[in-house]
């Protein structure tokens, strides 16, 4: 008679293939990737809107003394003139990651001298981290980006995970409590956003879970829209900030 599986089992189960990555465990798991995916919910928290005439992405800066040099801590990244990226999870494995991502869209623009588009680059990002989930001798990456960007008159924002899957969405929250993230903004999104409203929204989601006094060395925000890609400076953000 077969005995049934107990609690306690299926934990030691669970155990014996956590620390391979390139095996499946019975329940058709790769245990690994879901720690990875720990590690970004309990990064520090980002968020991202499209609205009708652009994306914002903007996050949390974890500071951890006050004699850090705020300006030396990046938290939003362009990729190319018309793309960012912003992470939730390991900063050093986003910094790699960001690296990889310019030398993909300068390889696309040196081939085809135009820009690389938006779901391509997000396809290349992603297929990256996908080959880390499937290598002997190395871990998934620590980190889920947004990826920010216009081509085709029209805004682009998408997710890409540990796991290497990636999403298409209108707005989305990453990294601590992203749920209350993504609740807020499944209350105050709307089809007909305008770029500024997107800013406050992003603001006032960030809101949501932060810790402490938020100011304008504390979170960091990016907009894309038909001109571009760039990286709001402090004194913007401050102006943002001072109007909510």
């Amino acid at each position: 008679k077969e005995v049934p599986s107990t609690p306690l089992k299926k934990s030691a189960m669970t155990e014996r293939y956590s620390f391979s990555l390139t095996t499946f465990s019975p329940t058709g798991k790769l245990v690994q990737i879901e720690y990875a995916l720990a590690a970004v919910g309990a990064g520090s928290p980002s968020v991202g809107i499209k609205a009708s005439n652009g994306v914002v992405i903007a996050g949390e800066k974890k500071q951890r003394s006050a004699l850090y040099d705020a300006d030396s801590i990046k938290k939003v990244e362009m990729i190319a003139n018309h793309a960012g990226m912003i992470s939730s999870g390991l900063a050093p494995d986003f910094r790699l990651l960001v690296r990889k991502a310019r030398k993909l869209a300068q390889e696309y623009h040196l081939i085809y001298q135009e820009p690389i588009p938006t779901v391509r680059l997000v396809q290349k990002v992603a297929n990256v981290m996908q080959e880390y989930t499937q290598s002997g001798g190395v871990r998934p990456f620590g980190v889920s980006v947004l990826i920010a960007g216009w081509d085709d008159g029209k805004p682009h924002l998408f997710q890409c995970d540990p796991s290497g899957s990636y999403f298409a969405w209108k707005a989305t929250a990453l990294g601590k409590n992203y749920i209350n993230g993504k609740t807020f903004l499944e209350k105050r999104y709307s089809d007909e956003l305008e770029l500024e409203d997107a800013v406050h929204t992003a603001i006032l989601t960030l809101k949501e879970s932060f810790e402490g006094q938020m100011n304008e060395n504390s979170i960091e925000i990016g907009v894309c829209n038909a001109e571009g890609f760039r990286r709001l400076s402090t004194a913007e953000v401050k102006d943002y900030l001072a109007s909510i």
